[in-house]
């Protein structure tokens, strides 16, 4: 149990716990009690957020404080919720450095939970496989700490599943051996390569590029052949991720002569041969760092498809979608909704905000009557069809001038109820008037900038350096210039529609590509078009020039 005595030594800890209140430790120890804090060692797999668990995602998104080292991606970190406090772990143990001899990360993490946070280790690779996880949580066992493990996808397995070949075979290896090469100074050269060589499965070698030179003579030494095979995956699944193929005698020179950075993995053996070796990624963002700007929980899905064709996707919610300051206004057009003839969303946001008021006042489908849905692109046609709606039209051209046009096909003196954001555009309105309709309009909605500190924004952009950004309206892109200024300047802007870029233009920072059509799908492809530098044959537009636009 925590005593006055081991929490007056958390207490004195060089890094105090976030929140801690320099309280009276029995008093303290009474609060913990009660508020019962717990610590996750959670596996952040190789760096690939589509290759975390499922409990771990859950863990992330409900963590207070999440400790992680370098080896975990920005993508992963990305997907922590966004009012946990994220640490770097060098940052605690610089911190540490030089005071308390008897601190440990393990009792930070102990002092962490006392507060009655949930606090997650998050650790690259699987948290029990050289994560030195034992130390970690012997401080949480002294304490009565509750903890839990979340695995991961070890550095291994993906790395077998990077170069499309199997660790075992039936006919060749029936034994997988993992060794890492860096060992502790206290245990240095206690790795027995000589039993190792002497077996016929395959041997994984963690962290070994810096050690290459030494574990291949050690092998080399006890026996094994200078042709045995060898596949190296550096830095597995993300962006700029390396495969080559060598052997046991060659290894070493070939990993210096090719530059390989760390983290990397060696698989040595037949196995890792006998299956065709997938090549360097040719995906067309292969090595780009694209920095996404919506809303957060709105980010998910393109975050997922950028790192489906190789890139990096890094989020900073540029926009926080609120509900509308007089809600009144939409709880009454709904309660008319039966009354119209038409009713226009024009965005996700929207069908969102529309819905859940409707569940508040626990009405289905059936409330708008006889009331046809139309929406302004397939994303809003979507939503719509999520909630159980049936999207009646969906215009060709994913911009309201578009759907004014649509809708003159179907007769004159109809009533329409659009649903918009506040402050939105007024040209769908003023269009439907002019062609002899009657029009209501209700914000169900409102976009706000995201409070967000500037010159943070900065230090991880320069930690994390940006290829591409993407602005996915004319307020997102507001915000940005805002935030960022003429570092705008450096990097490739993509725009979702014309609307955005004439905005862009206006604040004097001119999109690189504009997407052919109002979806993310075509924004990636207009990034990928500019990448292959085939932007006129593929029909996508870019706007070559980079020099600031003079604003008068």
């Amino acid at each position: 149990m925590l005593n006055e005595g081991n929490l007056r030594y958390l207490m004195k800890s060089p890094v105090t716990p976030p929140g801690h209140n320099n309280v009276s430790p029995l008093v303290e120890e009474a609060n913990c009690a009660l508020r019962g804090g717990h610590v996750l060692f959670v596996g952040a797999g190789p760096g690939q957020p589509d290759l975390l668990t499922v409990r771990a995602i859950r863990a992330l998104e409900q963590a207070d404080v999440v400790v992680h080292d370098q080896l975990v991606s920005p993508a992963v970190l990305n997907i922590i919720r966004p009012n946990a406090q994220k640490i770097l772990l060098s940052e605690i143990l610089e911190s540490s450095s030089g005071n308390d001899t008897g601190f440990t990360l393990g009792t930070y993490l102990a002092g962490c939970a006392a507060e009655g946070h949930t606090v997650v280790r998050l650790k690259g690779g699987d948290p029990t496989i050289f994560a030195r996880l034992r130390e970690e949580i012997e401080p949480l066992i002294e304490h009565s700490i509750s903890f839990e493990i979340v695995p991961g996808i070890t550095s291994a397995t993906a790395a077998a599943a990077a170069a499309v070949t199997p660790l075992t075979s039936r006919s060749i290896s029936s034994s997988l051996t993992i060794v890492t090469g860096h060992e502790a100074k206290e245990k240095k050269g206690t790795i027995d390569y000589e039993n190792l060589s002497i077996r016929e499965g395959t041997i994984v070698i963690y962290m070994g590029v810096e050690q290459a030179q030494h574990w291949s003579d050690a092998l080399l030494k006890a026996g094994r052949s200078s042709d045995t095979p060898v596949t190296l995956v550096s830095r597995c699944s993300w962006p700029d991720q390396r495969i080559i193929q060598t052997t046991l005698g060659s290894c070493a020179t070939d990993i210096d002569i090719a530059k390989i950075p760390s983290p990397a993995v060696a698989m040595i053996g037949e196995t890792p041969m006998s299956s065709p070796l997938r090549k360097n990624s040719t995906s067309p963002l292969q090595g780009c760092r694209l920095l996404v700007t919506r809303p957060a929980g709105q980010a998910g899905q393109i975050i997922a498809d950028i790192t489906q064709r190789g890139g990096e996707a890094m989020h900073l919610p540029l926009v926080d979608i609120v509900p509308a300051t007089d809600p009144r206004e939409l709880q009454s057009a709904i309660d008319e909704a039966w009354s119209f003839d038409w009713i226009v969303f024009t965005s996700v946001n929207g069908v969102d905000h529309f819905c859940r008021q409707m569940r508040q006042r626990k009405l289905d489908p059936r409330a708008l009557g006889s009331a046809k849905l139309a929406a302004i692109g397939p994303a809003t046609k979507k939503a719509l069809e999520e909630q159980a709606f049936v999207c009646d039209l969906v215009p060709d051209m994913f911009l309201s001038e578009g759907f004014v046009h649509a809708l003159n096909r179907e007769g004159k003196g109809q009533r329409f109820l659009l649903i918009q954001a506040e402050r939105g555009r007024d040209v769908l309105r003023k269009e439907l008037e002019a062609a002899g309709h009657e029009v209501r309009q209700v914000a169900a909605y409102a976009s706000q900038p995201v409070s967000s500190d500037r010159q943070t924004a900065l230090r991880m952009i320069q930690q994390f350096p940006v290829t591409w950004i993407l602005l996915t309206s004319s307020f997102i892109a507001e915000n940005a210039a805002n935030i960022f200024g003429d570092h705008l300047l450096k990097w490739k802007i993509a725009s979702i529609s014309p609307i955005t870029s004439s905005k862009l233009v206006e604040l004097g920072y001119p999109a690189t590509v504009e997407a052919t059509e109002s979806t993310m799908s075509s924004l990636l492809d207009a990034i990928e078009c500019w990448q292959y530098d085939h932007a006129k044959d593929s029909g996508c537009k870019e706007i070559p020039t980079r020099e600031k636009v003079p604003t008068e």
